[in-house]
């Protein structure tokens, strides 16, 4: 068989033994400053391996990016396993290579009897007008005749308004830049690598930044990294050093995010102990105290009560006040964590009344009894709120799986697809989840490669693909094909939030809770194409 390519839709995985498609035009359709996407897969039969080039042309002032979709290993399939296409991919793939990874290459030496593709992202230049435009792709063989398609867009007369009134937040672990850059703590190569993966996280969507004053107490004990340098003064005084703060506050205003996320003052799972807090910010990693230090004793409620009013001065003094979102504790549950619970809450409207708290909080019982003033409920349980009238937001972490919304190393593309449908469909306040850049064994400090590793080595108990969104390179983040359609998916929630569109629209009756909502990528092309032209 001589060489084959085609393109595609960008909601489409190409496994190795994709079998060849026939050659066919796609269309796309969107706003004049919507991002597009699609592929380019190529293939050939039992024959010596060849280079194969990609090339993509668009109109002037266009910007068309080619990267080659990498394969990684996926050991086994998230349980649990439905048997329905819709809510699992690679059924007979799996085990075996999933595309995944994102390089910017624009070819491939390709292997006889192997599929591979190549992911383009076309951004219309910016004084595009409305009509319908062309992008010509070339796949240029080291040898023989080169294969031309084309990609048909037409935008619209419409500009998408910036998302408002919804904040994106993915978990930013500074420990595993410092780690994996081996950089010492913040020191230059830190500074230098950090600006990539922040505009990242703007690129797709978050407008939310986990902000390290202290080292997160999630997952485990973590390297240190506190951008606060804490120096003790006496027995019980201390003071506080904000440089490197006002530094990453500013650095990540730079990059577009309008949101801060502050560290969780008590520790993860029980709300029980304070958090460990280093000497200066965690050479020699000297604590301030024992880690099991009770979070509401006289030790730990003597620091708070210095650092949250130094806290409440540097917010003001950098404006971001009205814009940051405190914690307690993640994840408390059950009788013995609502206890914990309500002693760290009080401590902290004593010392803190104007500190406004968020946790992630599946139990409904914690806000009915108003223990925070912004639930998080898993998605499995987020529409129970809804029901009762209970503000929230919404997340997920290691599940719900299965029929359930999620973005996993086996969630189908179009499933991942309509995010931005689901957010916008209720009301809810916000989206968290917790793994943006987590490249370690689970809840330990030990490294591991996430090219061949997504699950934490922990599965089943974690997911493959829920630990991490981007790889690292080797100057700043490689983005994953999850994570790709996931940022596109939420230019849906601007489309509707752009025109107004009603959440009890009709446009919504197939969407009945985070479960049961179409799963099929004709029904959300059909869907955009009704709201694109007014007619919802």
């Amino acid at each position: 068989m001589a060489l084959r390519s085609w393109v595609t839709s960008s909601l489409v995985r190409h496994f190795p033994q994709t079998p060849a498609k026939s050659v066919r035009q796609i269309a796309l359709e969107g706003a004049l400053n919507e991002q597009f996407s699609f592929q380019v897969a190529v293939r050939m039969g039992n024959e010596m391996p060849r280079q194969v080039r990609v090339v993509a042309d668009g109109p002037a002032g266009w910007s068309v990016r080619t990267r080659r979709a990498g394969y990684v290993p996926v050991r086994h399939h998230n349980t649990p396993v439905e048997e329905d296409p819709l809510d699992v991919d690679g059924l007979g793939q799996i085990p075996g290579y999933v595309p995944d990874p994102l390089f910017d290459e624009d070819s491939v030496l390709l292997p006889g009897c192997e599929t591979h593709a190549f992911w383009m992202t076309v951004k219309p230049g910016r004084r595009a007008e409305p009509g319908t435009y062309e992008i010509d792709v070339r796949v240029i063989p080291d040898r023989g005749a080169e294969k031309k398609h084309t990609v048909r867009i037409r935008l619209h007369d419409l500009r998408l308004r910036r998302r408002t009134g919804f904040p994106i937040t993915h978990w930013f672990y500074a420990d595993a830049l410092i780690d994996w850059y081996r950089t010492d703590l913040f020191d230059k190569r830190f500074w230098e690598i950090l600006p990539s993966y922040v505009q990242n996280v703007v690129d797709h969507g978050g407008d939310m930044l986990y902000v390290p004053v202290f080292t997160p107490p999630l997952d485990g004990v973590k390297s240190p990294s506190q951008l606060l340098r804490v120096t003790r003064t006496g027995k019980d005084e201390y003071r506080f050093d904000w440089r490197d703060v006002k530094r990453y506050i500013a650095l990540a205003q730079k990059c577009g995010i309008r949101y801060f996320e502050w560290c969780h003052p008590i520790t993860q799972w029980g709300a029980k102990h304070a958090i460990r807090v280093y000497e200066n910010q965690g050479w020699g990693e000297k604590l301030l105290w024992p880690p099991n230090t009770v979070a509401v004793g006289k030790t730990y409620r003597n620091f708070l009560a210095q650092y949250l009013p130094k806290l409440y001065r540097f917010l003001t003094a950098e404006k971001v006040l009205n814009r940051s979102f405190f914690h307690i504790s993640d994840e408390p549950h059950g009788e013995e964590h609502l206890a914990n619970y309500k002693k760290d809450r009080a401590m902290l409207k004593e010392l803190a009344p104007w500190m406004k708290v968020m946790d992630a909080l599946t139990e409904i019982e914690f806000a009915r009894q108003k223990l925070t003033d912004m639930p998080i409920p898993s998605i499995r349980t987020a529409l129970d709120f809804a029901a009762e009238g209970i503000p929230s937001w919404c997340y997920y972490c290691c599940g719900p799986r299965g029929k359930y919304l999620n973005r996993l190393m086996d969630t189908p593309l179009p499933k991942i697809a309509m995010h931005g449908f689901l957010f916008y469909r209720w009301p809810f306040k916000g989206f968290l989840h917790w793994g943006y850049n987590y490249w370690y064994q689970s809840q330990t400090r030990h490294l591991i490669d996430p090219f061949s590793i997504q699950d934490g080595l922990r599965w089943p108990g974690w997911a493959y693909g829920d630990t991490f969104e981007v790889y690292p390179g080797p100057d700043g983040p490689i983005d994953s094909i999850r994570w790709e359609v996931f940022g596109e998916s939420l230019q849906d929630y601007a489309l509707l939030q752009t025109l107004g569109v009603d959440r009890d629209s009709g446009i919504f009756d197939p969407v009945v809770s985070f479960q049961d909502f179409p799963k099929a990528e004709q029904w959300r092309r059909g869907a955009r194409t009704k709201v694109l032209s007014g007619n919802v």
